[in-house]
């Protein structure tokens, strides 16, 4: 996907800066709708699973929630009661969110007026319920993972970016150099990285998938700091150019001065993305695996509103008045080093509360799988 990407960035970039808008949008419109008439054409060929009499984990889940609320007034020692009386031992119910265990007792404590639920179910709903913190806190990561396709791009269109003397490089393509990174990395990630991890922690996988987030967290950071030098830079050479009020002016500084945010984050994505991709699809029931992989995409459009909502309270808090604003259409009179250095601290705040729910053990999931 990631080659494919790669190609579509340098080509399609191409033609809609340098022939026609038109045509970029439509080589796109037409591989689609070639790509859903294959897809449709092998519907008869996909496999499908039958599924029995079993409720969707939708409605466990749901129900879990539902009684455990209306049961909200239900005594500890009514609850033990409850335990006692199904046999659980302690160690098959978790100590975490046991307000979740009044969902054992039935309505009003008589079972023929409603639905139990079982100790498995409940079980399954706390398991969802320990993904909120993880999902909160890669919002953080999503944010600045929403500039590499806009403040970066913006950047690279106000800086050299001549390849030959009639061949400009689109400054969208450099968003190739991500997936490139991605590409290049997850083997040596798969062949040199993991098998060193092994031999020195003794686990299949090298490092757990928790740990794979926040390696990509912290490159993150490294970045953005990255990222914030650079503009910098930026700043200076058209400071000391004479071109500070002449934003259609090419600033005399080449554009590859980006490519190492650019390869920082790709190497980020594949940390991070892959490990959040793998997290949340394996911890949810078997039959809510699309809803854990949607849990996974989310993060990333909640995190695009939330990239919108802190431009939005940084313009109107820098701008105004006659001042330019650390996003002003000028960027020589922004300051987008100061929002990168921003989301460096926010990226370091996020990576700090990420090794405590690391090191807090009830947050820790499947024991077997991610005890560090």
């Amino acid at each position: 996907m990631c080659a494919g990407t790669v190609v579509t960035l340098l080509v399609l970039n191409y033609i809609q800066d340098n022939l026609n808008w038109g045509l970029g949008f439509g080589i796109p419109c037409v591989v689609m709708v070639f790509a859903l008439i294959i897809f449709l054409l092998g519907t008869k060929t996909y496999r499908y699973s039958i599924k029995g009499d079993e409720e969707s984990g939708f409605l466990r889940i749901g129900w879990v929630f539902v009684s455990s609320i209306r049961n909200w007034k239900a005594t500890p020692s009514a609850m033990a009661f409850e335990e006692e009386t199904r046999g659980t031992l302690p160690h098959q119910s978790s100590e975490q969110y046991k307000f979740l265990n009044k969902a054992l007792l039935a309505p009003n404590g008589l079972k023929k007026d409603g639905k139990v639920c079982s100790l498995s179910d409940v079980e399954e709903a706390k398991a969802v319920l320990r993904l909120v913190p993880i999902w909160t806190t890669c919002l953080v990561f999503a944010i600045v993972f929403a500039q590499t396709s806009t403040f970066f791009t913006k950047q690279g269109v106000t800086m050299d970016r001549s390849i030959s003397p009639s061949l400009d490089l689109p400054a969208a393509s450099l968003q190739s150099f991500i997936s490139l990174s991605i590409v290049l990395f997850i083997p040596i990630y798969d062949r040199v990285l993991v098998p060193i991890a092994r031999a020195l922690t003794s686990k299949p996988s090298g490092i757990t998938m928790l740990q794979r987030i926040g390696s990509g967290m912290f490159l993150s950071v490294v970045a953005m700091i990255v990222a914030a030098l650079v503009e910098m830079k930026r700043l200076k050479t058209a400071k000391e150019h004479g071109l500070v009020d002449l934003p259609n002016v090419t600033i005399p500084m080449s554009v590859w001065w980006l490519i190492p945010q650019y390869v920082l984050f790709g190497v980020a994505e594949a940390f991070t993305m892959v490990g959040l991709q793998e997290f949340f699809y394996d911890q949810v029931p078997s039959d809510l695996r699309s809803v854990g992989l949607s849990l996974y995409l989310s993060i990333f459009g909640v995190g695009s509103f939330l990239s919108s909502f802190l431009i939005f309270i940084i313009e109107k808090a820098t701008g105004g008045d006659g001042r330019y604003s650390w996003f002003a259409n000028n960027l020589n009179r922004a300051h987008l080093d100061y929002f990168y250095w921003l989301l460096a601290g926010l990226s370091a705040v996020q990576l700090v509360f990420f090794m405590y729910i690391l090191q807090n053990l009830t947050f820790i999931i499947g024991e077997a799988l991610y005890k560090l």
